[in-house]
């Protein structure tokens, strides 16, 4: 059966090497430092794509600004302008801070610059304040915080056993087009983020477990979002690090690892709990309050539903099908708002379905990764948790598919199986996010970027890996994959044809979107498939 299926494929000495090969091969490679990336070590070609980006970058200050960019120079105001005990009870913008402490005091380390450069950035009356100045420092900020990520990725290149296809792999997650709609246009700050999980991971991969843990847990207290992937960190740190392999609990390791990540949380909470102000910080971080979707439906199984539910309502009221009917969600568009997420005919979905779902599908992976906790099986294991979050988590956001994206690229080189995985889900969790940038300049933009990225990434990595399906089955399994891959671009005519057909017509506004939605999703769910298949067929 060709590796291009679902069936596990055949092992390869020059991709299956275990824990103990990476750190042999790392102490072979030349010295590297944290600040290499600002040297003279680095290669012409890593120097090039650091400086084209960046320079790419700037091009875009100009670009539509999301209300997130508002949020964060909020959020400038509030810690500079407020004591601690204030920052998580200012109400003076309706974009109060929800994020952790660790990102609260990121945010009052950048405030101090910036109330040199311009003090009206930091004042928290200044509502909606967008002069140049403002503008060119928090996109500034983004660019260097970003570096984190670059450096990482760097690490990566000079500790792998396949340096070649790393590099073409770091270079993808540098230049990826969910970094740039979202951090360099929309406006956030995944690229810093992500790159401390990168350096997480990277710490995995060496050995370094503690350390591992450490930054993970920094990683909790900067965006609460990673406590998705907690789990597989939990039982891989647990059952690599604090177990013998016989099954013996190592006492020194398992308090070392605890009071580590003990001391973290102190550091990050600590305060606000020696002000009694812990449960107001868990409100603003955690607010159930929303609906099952988000306003643009995440593309994921909730999606599905939700477009099953809408045509199901509209065979109902056409042709008397004998389904009954719930007259408050036939108003109901399922958008996200407080307390909007109401089926017409589906049975309601409530949070704590999505949760259970969530967990008995992780449970598969934390199950196989416990069984074997070696590094391969640890950053599949940590994709599939973020993954089974995504698909079935309540209130997804279309943005958290960067949880998928960023650790999958690190197995794309595995083999054909697992490249087509990170293909379809790459391809289709990228287009999923272009509905945040819907401005017509960046149109062109988000649309040629991405498909340069892919010319220049999917590429040239499809060209080392390809494997011809062996049997018919395959032929026709890869063939319906690549016509839906292909079917991108009569999707995307069709978005831009769409409002000229119709005239801008109300009634029908939201259905590009929907569209858009469930033809991501069908691609991110069999990615889903894909990839919880060969993972669970692996042999480690």
């Amino acid at each position: 059966m060709s590796s291009g299926g679902l069936k596990q494929p055949q092992s390869s000495a020059a991709h299956h090497h275990d824990d103990s090969q990476r750190s042999h091969a790392l102490k072979h490679t030349s010295s590297w430092k944290w600040l290499d990336f600002l040297g003279d070590t680095i290669s012409q070609s890593e120097a090039d794509i650091l400086l084209l980006s960046t320079a790419f970058k700037f091009l875009l200050f100009p670009a539509y600004r999301s209300t997130d960019f508002e949020v964060h120079r909020n959020w400038l105001a509030i810690t500079h302008s407020l004591p601690i005990s204030r920052w998580y009870y200012d109400t003076t913008s309706e974009w109060t801070l929800d994020y952790p402490p660790f990102f609260a005091y990121f945010e009052k380390l950048m405030s101090i610059p910036a109330s040199f450069i311009d003090p009206k950035i930091v004042d928290l009356q200044n509502l909606q304040y967008d002069a140049w100045t403002v503008i060119i420092y928090q996109r500034m900020t983004v660019i260097i915080s970003e570096l984190v990520l670059g450096a990482a990725l760097l690490r990566f290149i000079r500790g792998s056993v396949d340096p070649s296809r790393q590099r073409i792999l770091s270079a993808s997650l540098f230049l990826h087009p969910g970094f740039l709609i979202i951090d360099h246009i929309h406006f956030q700050y995944n690229g810093f983020m992500f790159g401390i999980l990168l350096w997480s991971i990277l710490m995995a991969r060496e050995g370094r477990k503690l350390a591992s843990g450490i930054l993970f847990a920094v990683l909790l207290n900067f965006k609460h979002i990673y406590m998705y992937l907690a789990p597989a960190y939990f039982i891989y740190l647990l059952r690599s690090y604090c177990m013998s392999p016989a099954g013996a609990i190592i006492p020194t390791r398992f308090i070392s690892l605890a009071n580590s990540v003990l001391l973290v949380f102190l550091a990050s909470l600590g305060p606000f709990v020696l002000m009694g102000q812990l449960p107001q910080l868990l409100s603003r971080l955690f607010p159930f309050t929303r609906g099952l979707n988000h306003a643009y439906w995440a593309p994921n199984a909730w999606a599905l539903v939700t477009a099953a539910d809408r045509v199901l309502l509209q065979l109902v009221k056409r042709f008397d099908v004998g389904l009954s009917v719930n007259k408050s969600g036939v108003t109901s568009t399922s958008r996200g708002l407080v307390g909007d997420t109401v089926f017409a005919v589906v049975p309601n979905i409530k949070p704590s379905h999505t949760f259970a779902i969530t967990i008995i599908f992780q449970m598969v992976y934390l199950i196989k990764l416990w069984r074997a906790p070696t590094y391969k099986s640890f950053v599949t294991a940590l994709t599939l948790c973020g993954y089974a979050s995504f698909m079935f988590g309540w209130h997804v956001h279309e943005k958290a598919v960067l949880l998928i994206l960023v650790p999958l690229t690190l197995l794309a080189a595995e083999n054909y199986a697992y490249y087509k995985t990170y293909v379809i889900a790459s391809v289709a969790g990228i287009f999923s996010l272009f509905p945040l940038i819907f401005t017509p300049a960046e149109t062109l933009v988000k649309i040629t970027y991405s498909f340069m990225w892919g010319a220049m990434i999917l590429y040239p990595l499809h060209k080392q890996i390809y494997e011809f399906p062996s049997s018919l089955p395959w032929v026709l399994l890869e063939s319906f994959e690549n016509a839906y891959l292909y079917g991108f671009a009569l999707l995307q005519v069709f978005i831009i044809l769409f409002p000229l057909v119709t005239g801008g017509n109300q009634d029908t506004e939201f259905l590009p979107l929907m569209t858009t939605s469930v033809y991501c999703s069908v691609g991110l769910v069999w990615a889903f498939i894909r990839l919880s298949t060969l993972y669970i067929a692996q042999q480690y």
